[in-house]
């Protein structure tokens, strides 16, 4: 074998290496990400629940007012419904 093949064997190697080196960089700082409208529709949703209060403040006003005037009536069979759905398993 000659000496001097090798060398050009060797250059042609280091070429090749040096490109798959700057293809790797080139492509990875290309990479994108996109978020669907279905994503981005979520995100808001969430956004919205997350400022909205836990706790109805109108409906409790309304319950509390109804139970001091004595007016608040709970329907029997709606109550047992509730009970029965909470013990079922």
């Amino acid at each position: 074998m000659r000496i001097d093949a090798m060398s050009e064997i060797s250059q042609l190697y280091q070429a090749k290496s040096t490109k798959r080196k700057q293809g790797v960089s080139a492509a990875a700082s290309k990479d994108t990400v996109e978020i669907s409208g279905f994503g981005r529709e979520l995100q808001i949703a969430k956004q919205a629940v997350a400022q909205s209060a836990d706790i109805r403040e109108d409906r409790v006003k309304e319950i509390k007012a109804s139970m001091a005037n004595g007016t608040y009536n709970v329907p029997m069979g709606a109550l047992a419904d509730k009970l029965l759905n909470g013990f079922s398993l």
